[in-house]
């Protein structure tokens, strides 16, 4: 066993090799790890608990009944064109490496810089997606906290939290690879069982029900927006936490140079992760609104009504629960798979940064390229980490509207940043046609349709998730403030200036693409 292990490592660097690197990560990921890191990315206990409420308020039971199985078959096509591109260049540059061998130099450079800036802002979108939930958690068992912790500033606790949280995962991560691997194995486990119990707990825990009709057919639009609209935008804006929750599966990739075969793993994990999670958060979400009967108190934005936020899951499971132990079991599984899923989203991170600096591509790199004794690229775990916090920084103000905005527009320039830097490669692959070198995972002929289709979605999303969440976040508009601005397009916009900037003015000079360092 030992010296087939042996050989299956010695192949895996051979094959890096061929692609220009030496082998400098420790090759200790078995394919399952590898698919659990995506899974626990995508984490259903994550998303599908932190944005229900972007679903239920743009569109209701419609959003999330129809526009989930919808949303993800076009995200199942996108993952199967980016497995095939991992199965022919399995690196942890993954897919700004992809565009440059397709593109060139200038491709790479901007589908890096996109998918660094989605890397870090789902770190902080998770991060303090999270906190939300455990400050509410922390609640449950201590009544005085609310007071007394940050002077029972809600806000303030809640960044307090997300800096503990993001701490936490930061020395998780550079600890050591194999510890991690055993994070992401017990993750996967943890949301499989975690979200079975859920599931059981309100079909078979609860008296009252809606019917399968009611879940199909019921609209809400709490956007502020009117119904007029409901269908070409209010509707689209719902689709946001499917197209966030199954997302960072490009994790798979990231990690190829700490994979055995994974010019297999990697592409089988990009996959399987979207597919498992498709249905695993289906069945959850149709739970979710099985038991949604209170609607009255869900719909509410009056603190005095309802506490939690109008459109929250935690409305919604109190309103069924109560404030009982069921309800306090289903805030634990949900927010520990919530830290499973911020940690692994920094390994991801870190990996891309670690590559994307061996590159030459980041200011600074010979400092994010380091690896540490435990052979973790430690100085990138620590920058991924601080930039996530920076970009959360606007949360410490609070929207008049009551909707976390700030939250929101970070989950945007995930998404956005993210599906861009997919798109390019995507696109150039479908450019070279047949001339493309296949891996052993490859899609045949049906890479045509299927990237075409990948090409259009997220073009698509990519529009309406810059559009404003509220009338009060447009400017100009009666009411108007900048705390309900969706800041995702003065971002990923502002980015893709700057680097359209920094490409023709310096840049194009001294980046040339992946560098060899054998």
């Amino acid at each position: 066993m030992a010296q087939e292990e042996n050989i299956l490592a010695l192949t895996d660097e051979q094959r890096l090799n061929e692609l220009g690197y030496k082998q400098e990560l420790n090759r200790t990921w078995s394919s399952f790890s590898n698919f659990a890191i995506s899974f626990s990315i995508i984490s259903i206990l994550a998303g599908c608990f932190t944005t229900f409420a972007q679903a239920w308020n743009n569109g209701g039971p419609v959003a999330i009944s129809i526009g989930w199985p919808l949303i993800s078959l076009f995200i199942l096509v996108i993952g199967f064109c980016m497995s095939e591109l991992a199965s022919a260049y399995p690196t942890s540059g993954g897919i700004y490496w992809w565009s440059s061998k397709l593109g060139g130099a200038k491709a790479g450079f901007y589908t890096g810089w996109l998918n660094l800036i989605g890397l870090v802002s789902v770190t902080a979108s998770v991060g303090y997606g999270v906190t939300g939930f455990l400050n509410n958690l922390i609640g449950l068992y201590s009544p005085s906290y609310a007071t007394s912790f940050m002077g029972g500033d809600y806000i303030k606790q809640q960044f307090m939290l997300f800096l503990i949280v993001i701490a936490f995962a930061t020395l998780v991560n550079v600890y050591s690879g194999p510890l991690l691997a055993m994070f992401n194995n017990i993750s996967v486990w943890w949301h499989v069982f975690g979200a079975a119990l859920i599931v059981g707990i309100l079909v078979f825990g609860t008296d009252k029900h809606q019917s399968l009709n009611w879940m199909f057919t019921t609209q809400v639009n709490n956007s502020g927006f009117g119904d007029n609209a409901y269908w070409y935008f209010v509707l689209p804006l719902g689709f946001l936490l499917t197209q966030y929750t199954i997302t960072g599966f490009d994790a798979s990739a990231h990690l190829s140079e700490e994979t055995h075969s994974a010019h297999l793993a990697a592409a089988k994990g990009i996959w399987k992760s979207i597919a498992y999670s498709a249905i695993g958060g289906y069945i959850l979400l149709m739970s979710f609104l099985y038991v949604a009967t209170n609607t009255d108190y869900i719909n509410s934005f009056d603190p005095a009504v309802n506490p939690y936020g109008g459109g929250s899951i935690i409305a919604l499971l109190y309103s069924a629960l109560g404030g009982g132990a069921s309800f306090k079991l289903i805030m634990l599984i949900t927010t520990v798979g919530q830290i499973f899923c911020v940690t692994a989203c920094l390994t991801s991170c870190s990996r891309m940064m670690f590559a994307f600096s061996r590159d030459g591509a980041v200011p600074g790199g010979n400092l994010w390229k380091k690896v540490n004794k435990h052979q973790v690229p430690a100085n990138a775990v620590l920058a991924s980490a601080v930039g996530g916090i920076v970009l959360t920084l606007p949360a410490l103000w609070k929207s008049p509207t009551g909707a976390p905005t700030a939250f929101y527009a970070v989950v945007s320039v995930c998404v956005i940043s993210l599906y861009l830097a997919f798109l390019i490669p995507i696109y150039l692959r479908l450019k070279a046609g047949d001339k493309f070198k296949v891996g052993e995972w490859n899609l045949g002929s049906k890479y045509k349709w299927m990237g075409t289709i990948a090409v259009a979605e997220i073009a698509v999303i990519s529009v309406y998730f810059i559009l404003p969440f509220s009338p009060a976040g447009i400017p100009g508009n009666e009411g108007f403030t900048w705390t309900a601005v969706n800041y995702a397009p003065i971002v990923t916009g502002g980015a893709l200036i700057i680097l359209w900037i920094w490409w023709n003015l310096s840049a194009k000079k001294w980046y040339t693409g992946p560098r060899t360092n054998l």
